[in-house]
């Protein structure tokens, strides 16, 4: 894909600087990382020979807001912190707003065939709702995305207890993953619109061994891709599992559920879980079951033969790929009435493929519509589920000295 070769140079150019700064920042205390990052701002319009951008009110979508990156007030953290949500717009017009907190993805805005513009991800219209009553809406989640088993880890000879806050088990990296955490964000990039968060997780922060620097870019090309860049290094042995944890709905976020949607996943296996949701350790064909979606097939096709309680797809499949680490196609999903389509590309070698079984309409999200059952799916670009307790799964640990690289590209259009 030429357009992410442009992307890595571009990226290439200005992550380590940003790196760099955000790094010295964020050694010191989380209202100091807040200055910091509005001292970044303005350094960077600067050096870029523009004025600040100006800051607005609200996450409203404008369909003449001109391409780059403009930055809005989206409200105060539960310590009182401002939090910002940051615009990336591309030629065509399709626009991200991306917030620092929990480098959260809140608003998607692209058109149908008919070129009428919708938000196609579910989430809310203000940031206190983020706080307490969000399914890790459109969140960059870590440090360990998805399952382990017991809430217990085991490296190197020792035992570390994780937070348990799914069932028997430690979800989504512990009670406070990096959803809920404050990121520092500096804008990397404006003519390929891009802006990079970042934080550190201390060492035994949710149990996990390891001071964690950890960077995540999000750049939207004028070839409608959105391209997410995670980065990280650790100054202990660790486990890591990075993934944006985004609910889609091609006919638009709070448009009815997505059972018509066709999807397409390049995995000729699965990894098959027990009834929490752990991976058995067994690698199975789909061969003949409900998870085959090497060909097109409407989400709702098999989705009751899941199994499951709640009933619904929450899966790891395996991709299918030559060389481990490889980057390549990994799904597709269609919208038939809107045309609108999906593609998602990594070099991961899991994606766990949800069906918001967990939604039940309780939840009111943006214009106060509510999220039903089956109402958005997730595409989260991973390493498997529980991968340190299995042996056979790709190793999720990182050492001090190594980093981390990983990217995830979204691609939209029309068909």
């Amino acid at each position: 894909m030429r357009s992410l070769l442009i992307a890595f140079s571009i990226l290439a150019l200005a992550l380590p600087q940003a790196r760099a700064q955000t790094s010295h920042h964020q050694h010191q205390s989380a209202p100091h990382r807040e200055n910091a990052m509005h001292h970044h701002r303005e350094k960077s319009s600067h050096h870029q020979g523009k004025a600040a951008p100006s800051v607005q009110q609200g996450a409203t979508y404008h369909p003449n807001t001109p391409p780059g990156v403009q930055i809005a007030n989206f409200g105060k953290s539960q310590s009182n912190v401002p939090i910002k949500l940051y615009t990336l717009t591309n030629s065509n017009g399709i626009s991200v707003n991306l917030t620092n907190y929990g480098a959260t993805l809140v608003n998607l805005w692209v058109p149908d065939r008919r070129g009428k513009f919708e938000d196609i991800v579910l989430g809310y219209d203000s940031l206190t709702p983020y706080f307490t009553n969000s399914p890790y809406f459109g969140a960059t989640v870590g440090r360990y995305a998805n399952r382990i088993a017991r809430g217990e880890l085991n490296l190197n000879g020792i035992t570390y207890p994780l937070p348990i806050n799914n069932g028997p088990n430690s979800l989504h990296g512990g009670k406070v993953g990096f959803n809920k955490r404050i990121w520092a964000a500096q804008i990397v990039s404006r003519k390929e619109p891009a802006v990079v968060f970042s934080m550190t997780s201390p060492d035994g922060d949710q149990g996990y061994p390891g001071a964690l620097q950890t960077w995540v870019t999000f750049m939207l090309n004028n070839q409608n891709e959105l391209v997410i860049l995670y980065e990280a290094t650790t100054h202990r042995p660790t486990v890591l599992n990075l993934t944006n944890h985004s609910y889609f709905n091609l006919a638009g976020e709070g448009n009815g559920k997505v059972l018509h949607s066709l999807v397409r996943i390049n995995a000729s296996r699965y990894t098959p879980t027990d009834a929490h949701l752990i991976p058995t350790g067994e690698i199975r064909s789909v061969a003949g079951t409900p998870f085959d979606f090497r060909t097109l097939k409407p989400i709702g096709a098999s989705i009751h033969q899941t199994g499951g309680n709640p009933i619904g797809y929450d899966n790891n499949f395996v991709l299918n790929k030559p060389l481990f680490k490889q980057f390549g196609f990994a799904a597709e999903v269609i919208e038939p009435n809107s045309g609108r389509t999906l593609q998602v590309f990594t070099d991961q070698p899991g994606i766990q493929f949800y069906t918001a079984n967990f939604l039940n309409g309780t939840i009111k999200g943006k214009g106060g519509k509510k999220y039903p059952q089956y109402g958005a799916f997730c595409l989260e670009t991973q390493h498997f589920p529980d991968s340190p307790h299995q042996a056979r799964f790709p190793s999720t640990v990182l050492y001090p000295g190594d980093t981390f690289r990983s990217v995830t590209v979204y691609k939209f259009g029309v068909r």
